[in-house]
């Protein structure tokens, strides 16, 4: 996600020494090694610029879906002109609920729009909480289908729950869209891009930070193991720094991490990387992942 405002201060090219030790070193500070996951990248795609830049999502209803990908290009006419001219990561459900998030640059809300397993689309508009910041980076809806999480740009030490829109029959098209509780960290995050359910209580999530002050790398990705599965109560999350993502391009500047997608049917973990200056539009990556 681009923000207006937003300072970035990543220098690419960091020595490769001073790489590895800060990795070895966010990994001490944040979790034992036996608690995290190892995401090994076994391949990558082309990122379109304009089309499969911000977000994506694998659907599994009605069986055969494609992948579904968001970008400034995937943008209805009619929202961009009623100012919603951002779109995020969006996340389906398991039954075929399909959710993008959407931002405008100024206001008192934020939109989810919703397509039904039918085709049918819907908009859910959530009118801001006291210090809830104005931005819509992601949703992700949990396994049960009924939960859907969301975040906010900056370093934070929180993630936002929300009844799933369309799914959750507490939601409707004609209402507020209601903050439900809230996952509070133990860790700080920053400028956090995308998250998807690998299980009911564990979250992965793409980080842009630009700085690495946080786990002592930049654009790592995270995991967040959670102590109760989101619902209407609060719960905590354990952060937990396992990689950097990869940052390979022909040309040098600053990189930014995007969407995240986990396909449990095939155990992929995919995460999009936008390339810097004009490569934006040459090798721009959606990387592959699995665990070991």
């Amino acid at each position: 996600m681009r923000m207006p405002a937003r300072q970035r201060c990543h220098a690419v090219l960091a020595g490769l020494v001073t790489l590895a030790t800060a990795a070895a070193l966010s990994v001490a500070a944040t979790a034992p090694a036996a608690a995290a996951d190892t995401w090994n990248e076994v391949g990558s795609d082309r990122a379109d610029p304009l089309t499969e830049s911000q977000g994506l999502a694998s659907v599994e209803v009605p069986a055969g879906s494609p992948n579904r990908y968001t970008g400034i290009g995937t943008i209805p006419f009619d929202l961009t002109v009623r100012g919603w001219n951002h779109v995020g990561d969006p996340d389906a459900s398991y039954n075929g609920y399909y959710v993008e998030p959407y931002q405008a640059d100024s206001g008192s809300a934020k939109m989810f729009r919703v397509q039904a397993p039918g085709g049918a689309w819907s908009e859910y508009v959530h009118a801001l909480s006291p210090g809830e910041a104005l931005n819509n980076s992601f949703d992700t809806i949990s396994p049960n289908g009924s939960w859907m999480v969301s975040g906010e740009w900056g370093t934070m030490n929180r993630l936002l729950v929300f009844p799933t829109p369309g799914v959750n029959p507490a939601t409707s098209p004609s209402a507020n869209l209601p903050q439900a509780s809230t996952i509070n960290l133990d860790h700080a995050v920053r400028d956090v891009q995308g998250c998807d359910f690998v299980t009911s209580t564990q979250l992965l999530c793409s980080s842009d930070d630009p700085e690495g002050a946080l786990f002592g790398i930049t654009k790592p990705l995270l995991q967040i193991d959670l102590s109760a599965e989101p619902g209407s109560a609060d719960v905590t999350g354990h952060v937990t720094a396992l990689r950097q993502l990869p940052l390979r391009s022909s040309c040098s500047g600053s990189f930014e991490s995007e969407g995240t997608d986990y396909d449990r049917r095939t155990g992929t973990l995919r995460v999009i990387v936008v390339s810097p200056g004009f490569c934006v539009l040459t090798d721009s990556k959606t990387y592959r992942f699995t665990r070991s």
